[in-house]
């Protein structure tokens, strides 16, 4: 498979302008194929063209990146959401799961990086907050939201707002029905983790009609369900740890999870489960829950708003969250349709990455071969090899 032909392939998909076409699919194909280090030396040297060229591709046409994106996951969106099925037994079939993503750089220097405390030390780099679209076992990543620091805003003349704000800014103005058509909104679950445990966010994803699998923070104010009817919306709250302990009442109930691993280990899971209030949401099933092995370990607090579910479809719903730019996203899908020239039995990322390398390296090596066959080809090939040895 000559790389021109995959090249081909991909224009036609991201349907580019003709001046562009040429970057676009070279910058797209060294994504598909490279998974150890993403710079634009890597991209120059794996394609032969100049740096110049990406470097300008990236800072000119950032909305070349943005449009392609959004073209591609309505494309892939609306195929799958044809036959949707619920996922490991779950009330739920269409998930929408918000994470974060630093993206690493080695100083200060460049533009919006910052320190963050990223669990294990501090960390310099950009801020990505990711939506991801889960449509059965299919993962179509959406436009990801980034974020801009004060003195960013100020210089570029931009209005602040921070990342609770830019996510319920997205949520408000997320038409599914662009993705997947007309759907029940009752079968869309949010997931996310207790860095977006924010009133105004769950008050968005409930004012749409969906649901929400929420880590809350140990700090966050609850209720029982009996006090919710029996005292003063502003009083009886206390923090989602106290609650539990002073609910000790409430039985450990142990559940069985299957792991992610390839040999199919289970995990013991034991949980606290009943329906409560949360502050400035309203009513919410609440689950605690920790390893049953290690009773000593960190505890998660879950809330979600669908009255409906089970503690067991709450942990394994939030289990399904998934932790950047915008053309690494449009790779991910391209490799997902398929590109042509692999086999049908490969279907994992890494099994389609793996194949198109050795293909690539394969046609390379029979284009060696036909030229070193040719009259005068070993001169003409040690002449190319000079070139390319003193253009580096």
């Amino acid at each position: 498979m000559l790389a021109g032909t995959i090249q081909t392939w991909i224009k036609r998909r991201i349907a580019v302008r003709q001046r562009l076409a040429r970057m676009c699919t070279s910058y797209l194909l060294f994504l598909m194929v490279v998974t150890t280090k993403h710079s634009l030396e890597e991209a120059a040297r794996f394609s032969g063209l100049h740096k110049s060229l990406f470097s300008k591709l990236l800072k000119s046409h950032s909305k070349v990146a943005t449009t392609t994106l959004e073209r591609l996951s309505k494309t892939q969106a609306r195929q799958f959401a044809k036959a949707l099925a619920r996922r490991h037994g779950l009330p739920w079939k269409i998930l929408i799961i918000i994470d974060s993503t630093l993206q690493h750089r080695a100083s200060l220097h460049p533009e919006n990086a910052q320190t963050f405390n990223h669990g294990k030390g501090y960390v310099i780099g950009h801020q990505w907050t990711n939506i991801v679209l889960l449509l059965g076992d299919i993962l179509i990543p959406l436009q990801p939201i980034p974020f801009y620091n004060k003195r960013y805003c100020q210089t570029h003349g931009l209005a602040y707002h921070s990342e609770h704000e830019r996510v319920v800014a997205y949520l408000r103005t997320l038409d599914l029905e662009d993705y997947i058509g007309a759907y029940d909104q009752r079968e869309v679950l949010v997931l996310a983790d207790s860095g977006y445990d924010n009133k105004k966010i769950e008050k968005a994803i409930a004012d749409k009609g969906w649901h929400f699998i929420i880590a809350l923070g140990k700090t966050r104010s609850v209720k029982s369900a009996a006090l919710s009817l029996t005292t003063p919306h502003s009083r009886q709250w206390c923090h989602i740890d106290t609650f539990f302990l002073r609910h000790r009442r409430l039985k450990w109930t142990t559940i069985r999870l299957a792991t992610n691993g390839n040999k199919r280990k289970r995990m013991d899971v034991r949980v606290r489960h009943t329906s409560g209030s949360l502050r400035y949401v309203g009513k919410v099933e609440l689950v605690c829950s920790e390893l049953r092995n290690r009773p000593d370990g960190r505890r998660k607090y879950l809330a979600c708003n669908d009255l409906r579910a089970t503690a067991r479809q709450i942990v394994i719903g939030y289990r399904l969250r998934w932790a950047i730019e915008h053309w690494v996203y449009c790779a991910y899908i391209l490799l997902h349709m398929s590109p042509p020239g692999l086999s049908p039995g490969v279907q994992s990322i890494c099994d389609k990455q793996r194949a198109l390398r050795q293909s690539l390296a394969d046609t390379e090596k029979r284009h060696i071969l036909q030229q070193l066959s040719q009259i005068g080809g070993v001169q003409h090939y040690k002449d190319e090899l000079r070139q390319a040895l003193a253009g580096t």
